[in-house]
């Protein structure tokens, strides 16, 4: 009896039962982050409807593999968030050459541009659309997004984000309607003639704080006229040719009361 109760009681038994157990946790938890992948990632029918969207619009210009020429980069590894921005925005496919790609409607709905981000991020890794919560202009801080503002962006896209004229015939936009995912995606790739800021150089947080002292813009300006938002520009002018105009005008009508 004493051997039967040793068999059954073996000194490695708890070492094997622990195993087991965590082996079963294990499970459970592979399954559930499975489960959260894929609910992240797009299903192989949206990168083959995408593959053939690409075909169909894009490959003219970056190439049958996507890989690019000499004038034309390469979309290996920009990523779903490039290609969400540019498409989502209209300024591709390009309906001409010049200095930037210009805003216009878009050519694909929603569901097509998921499907033609979801093929462009299957080639390669890079920058994927932002969620929700990290473009909620209601969690950032717009008072700190305005000082990053002024840093960052203020040289290109004027102080309240009204835009400019830069060299070569190109400009930075008006990016006050923007939607708040294209104002984040557009800081994760760089388009255009713009850097790229990446999270090392503003992080998520700081890109929502920017997003939301850029939705305290769409109301316009809180001071009153905003002459254009171009600031010292557009005051300037305003002062030599309104105010010195009421000044001459004001000198002359004194000059022909006297006279």
């Amino acid at each position: 009896m004493k051997a039967l109760a040793a068999r059954r009681h073996h000194r490695f038994t708890p070492v094997v039962l622990v195993m087991l157990a965590l082996i079963a946790i294990g499970g459970v938890y592979a399954a559930f982050a499975t489960d959260s992948a894929q609910a992240d990632t797009a299903t192989n029918q949206d990168i083959d409807e995408g593959k053939k969207l690409f075909i169909a619009n894009c490959a003219t210009c970056h190439g049958i593999n996507a890989e690019g020429t000499s004038t034309v980069p390469s979309l290996i590894g920009v990523g779903a968030a490039a290609v969400d921005f540019q498409v989502g925005t209209g300024r591709m496919p390009m309906q001409m050459t010049g200095p930037q790609a210009e805003v216009k409607p878009p050519q694909m709905n929603e569901e097509q541009t998921a499907q033609l981000a979801a093929y462009v991020a299957s080639l390669g890794p890079g920058p994927a659309i932002p969620v929700d919560d990290a473009i909620d202009p209601e969690l950032g801080d717009a008072s700190n997004g305005a000082a990053l503002f002024r840093t960052n962006c203020a040289m290109c896209h004027n102080a309240v984000g009204a835009g400019g004229a830069l060299s070569e015939g190109k400009w930075a936009p008006d990016i006050r309607q923007t939607t708040p995912v294209h104002l984040y995606e557009a800081m994760q790739t760089g388009p255009q003639n713009m850097p790229v800021f990446n999270d090392a150089t503003l992080t998520p947080e700081e890109k929502r704080d920017i997003i939301a002292f850029i939705d305290t813009q769409k109301e316009g300006s809180a001071g009153g006229i905003s002459l254009g938002s171009l600031g010292p520009v557009s005051e300037g002018v305003w002062v030599w040719v309104v105010g010195m105009g009421l000044l001459i005008g004001a000198a002359v009508w004194i000059g022909a009361k006297s006279s």
